[in-house]
């Protein structure tokens, strides 16, 4: 891990192999989710621990860790 606490397009993109333009699509959904749970978000940005349970099933993913 990068130690960065969010995960951003670029770093979704090549762990996905998915278009930009599809990751900010999820982005927003997955920022949809949280915020109707009451967790505040940033445009264009996940919580990586958020990510990694939607894609991973909460297995921590990053290839440094």
């Amino acid at each position: 891990m990068n130690g960065n606490y969010y995960i951003n397009c670029q770093e979704a993109c090549s762990a996905l192999h998915l278009s930009a333009g599809h990751v900010y699509k999820l982005f927003r959904e997955m920022n949809a989710e949280l915020r109707q749970a009451g967790y505040m978000t940033v445009s264009g940005r996940i919580p990586r621990a958020y990510f990694n349970k939607k894609f991973y099933g909460g297995i921590n993913n990053d290839k440094t860790a």
